[in-house]
């Protein structure tokens, strides 16, 4: 779900749904969906795995992050500030990122379990 308000206050229909994703054109080098099972989809006759994951690389995104099944909010945004640094800031390609990030977060006593932080995986290109 996006916005339910447009830049004027003014009510919209803030989902962005499958099909929608679909016909999008997002040469994006990352796309990040951080909420609960993400990286989940349909098996559908005659098509296939029909998922956020294959739509948004449909759509032009080189890499996809999502999530495998119900995540932490807290853990969530703390392993997402942690990716988000490596990336933006350290420079690192995503999935070194990804990868650090939950080793950090393994290594840290509130976050061990693997519940917290191994949810999330890289789909696309993995350089």
């Amino acid at each position: 779900m996006l916005s339910l308000f447009d830049e004027q206050g003014r009510p919209q229909d803030g989902f962005l749904r499958a099909h929608e994703v679909y016909n999008l054109n997002l040469p994006a080098e990352l796309v990040t969906l951080s909420a609960c099972e993400t990286g989940l989809g349909k098996l559908t006759k005659g098509e296939g795995l029909v998922s956020l994951t294959r739509g948004f690389m449909y759509a032009g995104a080189a890499r996809v992050v999502v999530s495998l099944w119900s995540v932490n909010d807290r853990a969530t945004a703390e392993l997402m500030t942690k990716f988000y640094r490596r990336v933006l800031i350290e420079g690192e390609r995503p999935a070194a990122a990804l990868r650090a990030a939950q080793i950090e977060m393994w290594r840290d006593k509130r976050w061990e379990a693997p519940y917290y932080w191994a949810a999330f995986t890289l789909q696309g290109e993995w350089r």
